[in-house]
């Protein structure tokens, strides 16, 4: 039982600091609780609610920072209509997600982290070759969004690292930039997400709220961090995990 604790405080301080400079901390706090030996539905539901207090205290640590940065509108679209867009699709998401059963979401999950794994690899190159070829206005921002809380409140597995990929379509502010911005939509879709879990009673709280401890200590750090490490380094480590996890859990489900 202590190697299980220290097991998922480790995993939700890791989480919160890669929340912070980049995504993708369900990547660490997920697999933690599954073999923690909660059902994946609700290890999924309760490892959205342990990370919400983390990604908020990044934004504050971001805001606050000496490196400070303000929140940006989206492609011209006010943030006030990204974030309330960010909170239908995270509702729309969280009710999908507990009408899934688990043995079926364990087949889908493993899919699911090879898209966000593939996303961050390649979103940078794939994001660039649309630019040149397409271009997304302002009318194009908010279904995108929408179709991004969707995407958290079911699973979120690396939401911000999509986030930053569907973004860069729409706007031509940097990482360090948007980081504030996209921990605060995150933090929308995943807050409405957490209500719905909550209110209907998919989280087991002991384990959660280790996590949630972790997460409060790794994203404070990360949100700090953040604002100085080389973008690199950030992508290269979050590659490494979510590659990794994304191979355990084929191996899990099909193995």
């Amino acid at each position: 039982m202590p190697d299980q604790v220290l097991l998922l405080f480790a995993a939700g301080a890791g989480a919160g600091l890669m929340n912070a400079v980049a995504g993708g901390g369900s990547f660490l706090t997920f697999p933690a609780l599954v073999f923690a030996g909660l059902p994946s539905v609700v290890a999924n539901a309760s490892s959205t609610v342990a990370l919400v207090p983390a990604t908020l205290a990044s934004v504050w640590a971001y805001m606050t920072g000496t490196h400070r940065t303000g929140l940006v509108d989206i492609g011209g679209v006010p943030i006030g209509r990204i974030i309330t867009t960010s909170v239908a699709g995270g509702l729309t998401g969280a009710i999908l997600l507990l009408s899934t059963p688990s043995s079926l979401f364990d087949g889908i999950v493993p899919w699911l982290l090879l898209l966000a794994s593939l996303v961050f690899a390649f979103g940078g190159r794939l994001s660039a070759w649309l630019r040149r070829h397409a271009h997304l206005g302002p009318a194009a921002v908010l279904p995108l969004q929408f179709g991004l809380g969707v995407y958290g409140g079911y699973f979120g597995g690396a939401v911000g690292i999509m986030t930053l990929a569907a973004w860069s379509l729409v706007t031509p502010h940097d990482l360090k930039t948007l980081n504030p911005t996209r921990m605060l939509t995150v933090a929308a879709m995943n807050g409405i997400a957490v209500a719905w879990f909550v209110g209907v009673g998919e989280v087991q709280w002991p384990q959660t709220l280790v996590v949630l401890a972790g997460g409060l200590v790794g994203g404070f750090l990360g949100g700090r961090l953040g604002q100085r490490l080389p973008q690199g380094v950030t992508r290269a480590v979050i590659m490494t995990v979510t590659a990794g996890m994304t191979l355990l859990f084929f191996r899990r489900a099909y193995f």
